[in-house]
């Protein structure tokens, strides 16, 4: 990575714990100047009473520095102890302002980057990334750290300054002292960064591992997962993997750990060398009385200080650098574009209800792939139709609704409602227009009414209203407090737990508690049997009324009540009609697949 590349990175990373948390940067940067300023009080004060004492000095001189040096110790540390419980308060507003941006972001994606397998890594690899210390952590502690550090060289430097003017000391000894603070931090640099590299490479090297790791241990603590680990006697096998798991991964570490160690030990001595020699020449500035006998201590301590926030502040500009891969990746997420055009047309609210949606020579392939799911289609039906897509999976029925509720733009074509491109109208007023149960619908584990109006706030009326017409009314009832009963054990231990044909009945009345203009089912009901199946659409048809409603199925169970029907095969449709013509074209897809199927319609 480029230098220019870096100071970039560093310069967001910063702005981006402002645009976080102002306040808990502040605590941040005040925390580690007061944190780094403690010890040099009574290094410098401690200097002058041993002078003092030395010289046999009045006792109210005595007193005074003790004074000095207890009075504002005790300033810095109890100012210290407000900043750093202040900054740990805050904390919770950062992590949970980064939280509140992550899911910001994946609302505002759009949803062709929420399917990209790419893109679902990628925040994988962010989340465990962020789990072993890197990311924003790492931007944190390395700021932290590195001010501390900073200060403290200041500090050592102007305190350390005046040996360096001493004219009785000789000039090659003021260079062999320099020569060995340079020296020292010259092998500072190269250890840290031989160790952060080490590191950094076995961490790159475990990342896959470790994300499975993490879904094993998902699978074994969700309760959810427990009756079929338990019936199954797959206990065993769960927990030998993460064993296993862990043991390589210790494994590793303790490889890379001898020979940091190794690197450390080295530093270890020459910093000893440096302190011997740092001694004997003070000793003899002393003997000579070139300095005091309290300076020895005070050019002593801070020139130790000296090296280790040396040490420290190479350590932690290393981490930064380092850390700067990951930032990249982290910072890629939120530049992730919507490629989506964004309109600004509001939808016409006619009294007539006189909408017309067209597909007019829509074509369409997903994004990183190159065959087409949808070619040349060409459809137009208006609001009060009913209408049937029907075809075999994978035929592109799903892929033709993600179309019309502009989930995806088309790749060819045009879709247009009352003679206008969809893309031009306001995203949010087109998608009001719709109500949706797709197949993979997710209720969640809040209260029922909030699942139903898609929302905290709900009439319960209403929501009661939709669940009876759904046909939930009997098991509705049955539950502890209505409308208000949680869903599942998410974040309530009495959450009630429903089936999966509950969970539909539940879904079709969000869709109604909406009440848009179009009503959409794709293939919800696919887990039922045939007859349950039809008879959900027949109650779904009798509710819809002069709505607009499109039915999504590789069954044919709606057809017979639908005004239209659009029979799909290998992404194109191949055939429309009523299902009295359609039945009649005997040659047809739809009569083949209404006499493969129509024996599943008839009770026995």
């Amino acid at each position: 990575m480029k230098f220019s590349e870096h100071i970039q990175i560093a310069k967001r990373a910063i702005k981006h714990l402002f645009t976080l948390s102002r306040r808990y940067t502040i605590c941040l940067i005040l925390h580690s100047v007061l944190k780094s300023l403690l010890p040099y009080v009574p290094i410098y004060f401690s200097a002058r009473l041993i002078d003092a004492l030395y010289e046999r000095q009045p006792v109210e001189r005595l007193t005074l520095y003790i004074l000095l040096t207890v009075g504002l110790v005790f300033v810095l540390s109890l100012a210290n102890v407000y900043v750093s419980s202040r900054q740990s308060i805050l904390s919770n507003e950062l992590y949970r302002n980064e939280e509140w941006m992550f899911s910001e972001k994946a609302m505002q994606m759009a949803y062709s980057s929420i399917e990209d397998p790419e893109v679902t890594l990628l925040r994988e690899r962010i989340a465990m990334e962020a789990q072993t210390g890197y990311n924003l952590y790492r931007i944190i502690s390395c700021t932290e750290n590195g001010i501390f550090h900073l200060t403290r060289i200041v500090l050592s430097c102007s305190m350390t300054l005046p040996l360096f003017l001493l004219k009785e000391l000789s000039l090659s000894l003021k260079l062999a002292l320099v020569g060995g603070i340079l020296l020292t931090v010259a092998w500072e640099m190269f250890s840290n960064r031989k160790s952060e590299k080490t590191i950094n490479a076995f961490f790159e090297a475990g990342v896959k591992m470790n994300v499975l790791g993490e879904k094993y241990y998902n699978y074994m603590e969700h309760y959810s997962s427990g009756k079929d680990i338990r019936l199954y006697d797959m206990a065993d096998s769960l927990l030998d993997f993460n064993v296993n798991t862990m043991h390589e991964y210790n494994k590793g570490v303790m490889k890379q750990e001898t020979k940091i160690a190794a690197l450390k030990a080295a530093t270890v001595i020459l910093s000893h060398i440096l302190r011997f020699g740092i001694y004997l020449m003070l000793i003899r500035a002393a003997l000579s009385g070139s300095i005091t006998v309290g300076s020895i201590a005070q050019y002593v301590s801070c020139i130790m200080l000296l090296l280790t926030a040396n040490s420290g502040l190479i350590s932690e500009v290393q981490k930064a650098l380092l850390n700067h891969g990951h930032l990249k990746r982290y910072f890629s997420y939120f530049d992730i574009p919507n490629p989506m055009y964004q309109g600004s047309l509001t939808v016409e609210k006619r009294d007539d209800n006189e909408y017309f949606v067209e597909f007019r020579d829509v074509s369409f392939c997903y994004p990183n792939t190159e065959n087409y799911a949808l070619r040349h289609v060409n459809l137009k039906f208006k609001i009060g139709e009913k209408l049937a897509v029907v075809g075999v999976n994978g035929s592109g029925k799903t892929t033709f609704i993600k179309l019309m509720c502009r989930l995806y733009d088309p790749t060819e074509g045009e879709i247009l409602l009352n003679g206008v491109n969809i893309k031009k109208y306001d995203y949010d007023e087109y998608m009001s227009i719709f109500s949706i149960v797709f197949q993979d619908f997710r209720l969640f584990g809040f209260r029922l009414g909030e699942n139903v109006a898609a929302g905290p706030q709900y009439d319960t009326d209403k929501a009661a209203r939709c669940l009876r017409q759904a046909g939930f009314g009997e098991r509705l009832s049955a539950m502890p407090a209505g409308v208000d009963s949680y869903l599942y054990k998410s974040f309530d231990g009495n959450g009630v737990e429903i089936s999966g044909g509950e969970s539909q009945k539940i879904a079709l009345a969000r869709a109604l508690y909406k009440n848009a203009p179009f009503l959409i089912l794709d293939e919800p009901t696919s887990a039922l049997d045939p007859v349950s199946e039809y008879e959900v659409y027949s109650k779904f048809n009798e509710i819809a009324g002069d709505k607009t409603a499109i039915y999504i199925s590789h069954r044919l169970a709606s057809c017979r009540f639908c005004d239209k029907i659009a029979v799909f095969d290998g992404g194109e449709i191949i055939q429309t009609g009523s299902h009295d013509t359609l039945i009649a074209q005997e040659n047809g897809k739809y009569h083949e697949l209404w006499q493969a199927q129509a024996q599943y319609y008839v009770r026995r």
